[in-house]
């Protein structure tokens, strides 16, 4: 049985699944971090890609106003650790990148998805956003995002919490 990507993963109301992975600068991130603040947890396809980095370099430059509405950035992607330093030195991204190279984040959160390009069908991420309450519970879920735009959409949201 297969489940259309509009229904997978959790949605606005719901628990966020917990998580620990491998973070740049050989860290860890996990959910339970960051209890009592509120959480951008966007998932994107792929270290220093155009869409990508413009994604990560847009957060990054509202991350004084995130910090501000209490709200902290975390950006996910199959990269492994050591991709994601790279790219955080190269664009001087100043929040943290998790890694979840086995997937096993990526399909609880319901991002890692069947995608077609040029007629070809591959398996990949998603351009997905959750902004977590500091309770834990998902408020909001963008899907299918296009970049341009969207981090300040995500500000506008988190400053209403």
């Amino acid at each position: 049985m297969s489940v259309s990507p509009q229904t997978q993963g959790p949605q606005a109301g719901d628990n966020a699944p917990a998580f620990t992975l491998p973070a740049s600068n050989q860290g860890q991130q996990s959910l339970a971090k960051y209890a009592g603040k509120n959480l951008v947890l966007y998932f994107y396809p792929k270290d220093d890609t155009s869409g990508c980095t413009q994604e990560a370099i847009e957060f990054n430059q509202l991350r004084p106003a995130f910090a501000a509405a209490n709200t902290q950035i975390l950006g996910v992607s199959p990269d492994s650790p050591l991709s994601h330093d790279k790219f955080k030195k190269k664009h001087a991204l100043d929040f943290e990148l998790a890694s979840d190279e086995s997937k096993a984040m990526l399909e609880a959160y319901g991002v890692w998805t069947e995608k077609s390009m040029y007629g070809r069908k591959y398996m990949g991420v998603e351009r997905t956003t959750f902004l977590i309450n500091a309770q834990g519970k998902i408020v909001q879920k963008w899907q299918k995002v296009k970049v341009p735009g969207h981090a300040q959409a995500v500000l506008d949201a988190a400053r209403a919490l």
